[in-house]
């Protein structure tokens, strides 16, 4: 049997790269297998090493809103790279950038550009710090606000404890100022509040969670979430990174009618590169330096083929607002799909869906937040996540992540899809 050449790229990977992959998932660990080496992506398509054609669903963990490499995103990127790959000054479309985003987006009234999400989630909690004086947060067990030290924490034992490190690296002093609630649970916040009462900074949510699967929050507690932290002095921060330009153009504060303090972007404003952004009331912004002494630096901040790309993305975004219509009957119509064949084969797994974001959890239960996504029985997703390899379907090889529905997805290929959905399904359960 001839070696695939994906098995030999890892095998060669592992001598140079930790676990041969530079970002955990990617490395196939919790569904087993060689992880496939990329060699191309085209619209709704990728194409591997070997030759193989996948209909993709991941659309790089959400950025390719449109599919794979764009023609007007493409042309963007080089038409900027003409004139130079990075200059570490200012540029005429870091100000363009930052004004289609403050008006899709009415939350955010300055915005700062930076390399990632990551980056995003840890500036505006600095400066949610600075600008209050408060040193701790909260954040709730289960969303994913990136791997700098003080998000690496979960739960101890119940929701009033103090965080515990989740990860070797992180100390107990980084732990300390980060307290965590339950999703969905305004109760779990009400009670860290009335404990730290005048210590809390801020609170940082994923108003979609994506890195739990996909599960949305309630209306009615972010309704709550956001009075009790006006009523606090509490600085709210939706994280974005995933949902943003993602589920609507003026993210999923746009769906649920709340605006946050603060809010983090990323993914779909790089259009396919690396960027990140924080952004959101003036009062708070102008308290990042240069204006204020909260600092937060970056030298390929702004950097101008990715502002080129995010520039593209959002102004075909603002051009042609009817594009999450299309989004929406799409991913209504695979839902729809999977549902049915659900209900031919006698099962009810839970199934979320906001927008363009989805997933499919193995347990029968509702899924609600961090400890009901924990009852999916990972080792049938595994099987589930090979069977719709082999059959040319390419979706997160991880239970807890979200799938993607671009505009490139034709609807052969959506029923392609749910054809193979079925065809797994009867052939692990």
């Amino acid at each position: 049997m001839e070696i695939s050449k994906s098995k030999v790229l890892f095998e060669e990977a592992g001598k140079y790269i930790p676990g041969g992959v530079n970002s955990p998932v990617r490395a196939f660990k919790s569904v087993g297998g060689t992880p496939l080496f990329i060699e191309k992506g085209e619209g709704s398509k990728l194409f591997d090493v070997d030759g193989n054609e996948y209909i993709d669903y991941i659309g790089s963990w959400g950025p390719h809103l449109f599919g794979h490499n764009p023609e007007f995103i493409k042309n963007a990127i080089l038409q900027s790279l003409e004139n130079g790959t990075s200059f570490g000054a200012p540029t005429e479309l870091e100000i363009k950038m930052a004004e289609i985003i403050t008006g899709l987006v009415p939350s955010v009234e300055m915005v700062r550009m930076v390399n990632s999400g990551t980056e995003a989630t840890m500036s505006a909690i600095r400066t949610a710090r600075g600008f209050t004086g408060k040193n701790k947060f909260i954040k709730f067990e289960g969303c994913y606000h990136g791997h700098a030290d003080y998000f690496l924490i979960k739960a101890g034992s119940g929701a009033l404890t103090l965080g515990v490190p989740t990860s070797p690296g992180v100390t107990k002093g980084n732990a300390a100022d980060t307290l965590i609630a339950q999703y969905n649970k305004i109760e779990s916040v009400e009670n860290l509040i009335a404990k730290y009462k005048g210590e809390i900074a801020a609170i940082i949510i994923e108003p979609v969670a994506g890195n739990m699967g996909v599960i949305k929050a309630g209306d009615q507690f972010l309704q709550r979430l956001r009075k009790l932290c006006t009523d606090e002095n509490i600085v709210l921060i939706f994280d974005e990174v995933m949902s943003g330009f993602r589920v609507a153009a003026g993210g999923a504060q746009e769906i649920f009618n709340i605006n946050p303090d603060l809010t983090t972007f990323g993914k779909i404003i790089g259009g396919g590169l690396p960027v990140g952004a924080f952004g959101g009331k003036r009062e708070i912004m102008e308290s990042v330096a240069p204006v204020g002494p909260v600092y937060q630096a970056g030298t390929l901040s702004g950097n101008p083929l990715a502002m080129a790309a995010g520039y593209a993305a959002l102004s075909y975004i603002k051009e042609n607002p009817d594009i999450y219509d299309e989004l929406e009957e799409k991913s209504k119509y695979l839902e729809a799909g999977f549902k049915h064949n659900l209900e031919k084969i006698g099962k009810s797994f839970a199934f979320n869906r906001v927008g363009s974001m989805m997933a499919m959890f193995f347990t029968e239960e509702p899924v609600t937040d961090f400890n009901s996504a924990m009852k999916s029985d990972t080792q049938i997703y595994a099987k589930y996540f090979h069977k719709m390899l082999d059959s040319g379907i390419y979706i997160a090889p991880a239970q807890f992540e979200a799938m993607f529905v671009s505009t490139a997805h034709s609807t052969v290929e959506l029923d392609k899809t749910i054809e193979a959905h079925y065809n797994a399904l009867i052939n692990i359960l």
